[in-house]
Parts: structure tokens; C-alpha cells; sequence
């Protein structure tokens, strides 16, 4: 894994933040499938938590391909994540109890024990995050790209992670 522990905290922290992600899964076809979700948990900057429903197109499709990827944005905030990694759908009382809701009735009117209610978990494999500062930056950035003759690089700050699974 990398070795800089800051770089996790950050994305795990970004995370938290943003809640809301786009998960890519591969339909039947090979195409992508992109679907909002909610972020329940990230555990130990190593794997995200979600609910989601067993008879949603997103089972059969992890079924077939378990690599995913899930994606953050905060516009307003100019800080992004990517993540890819592997998805396992799971039945799992207690945890679903531990993530639970109030708002989540809205969905599983069962509560946690909802035979509708499937947990999922990706295990990230690799991480990378931007962090963008404000529009005066890329006005500095592009004066200076003018004086120079040379396109600026990352404005802000990007980091990559990869994750070592063994």
C-alpha cells in the first residue's frame, strides 16, 4: 500500500464529506452502468459500505464482473476521488444494523432486516483524489502558462494510491 498514511486519511476523509458517489458497474453487454449511492461507511480508508436492493440490475451485473469503480464530487468545494476496486454483496444482520438509518426506511420499510436489504462492499484497490484550489489559482496558473510558454501542470494537489491486497 502507499506508504504516505496522510494521502489515506485524506481520501477516507473526502469520502465521508461527499457521501454520495457514482458507482460504475458493467452491464450484460460490456457497457458501463453508472448509478448513484450513498455512502454508508468507510472502513479503515480500505473499503466502502452500501445498501442496496437484490433484485437491482447492479446484483446480476456483479454477479458476472465484480470490478467497480465509484466516484466523488464536490464542485462547489473543488475536491474530487476516484476509487476502483472489487465489489462482494453481502447478508449480514449486524452489519446492517451498524449502518443503519432512519432515512433508510425509506427504501427498506422493513428496517435492517429487510429481505430486500443487500450489503455492499468494495474493497479499494486504488484511490486517487484532486484537490483544486479557488478561481484566482487558475488565473495565476494561466498568466503564468502566457509568460512562460508552458501549460501549468496539476493546479492544486493530486495524489494516487494504490492499495497492496496481498
Amino acid at each position: 500500500m502507499d506508504e504516505n498514511p496522510g494521502d489515506l486519511a485524506t481520501v477516507a476523509a473526502l469520502i465521508q464529506d461527499i457521501r454520495v458517489g457514482l458507482l460504475t458497474t458493467l452491464d450484460e453487454q460490456g457497457r458501463f452502468h453508472t448509478r448513484p449511492v450513498q455512502t454508508l461507511q468507510v472502513e479503515a480508508a480500505q473499503a466502502l459500505w452500501f445498501f442496496t436492493d437484490w433484485s437491482t440490475p447492479k446484483v446480476s451485473e456483479l454477479e458476472r464482473e465484480s470490478r467497480v469503480s465509484v466516484g466523488y464530487a464536490d464542485v462547489s468545494g473543488n475536491r474530487f476521488v476516484a476509487v476502483s476496486g472489487s465489489a462482494q454483496l453481502l447478508r449480514d444482520a449486524n452489519k446492517a444494523k451498524q449502518l443503519w438509518s432512519t432515512e433508510q426506511l425509506a427504501y427498506y420499510p422493513g428496517g435492517p432486516g429487510d429481505a430486500r436489504l443487500a450489503l455492499l462492499r468494495v474493497q479499494i484497490e486504488q484511490a486517487e483524489y484532486w484537490l483544486a484550489p479557488g478561481h484566482a489559482a487558475y488565473v495565476v496558473a494561466a498568466a503564468r502558462a502566457v509568460l512562460t510558454g508552458k501549460p501549468a501542470g496539476v493546479v492544486g494537489e493530486n495524489r494516487k494510491i494504490d492499495y497492496d491486497l496481498d
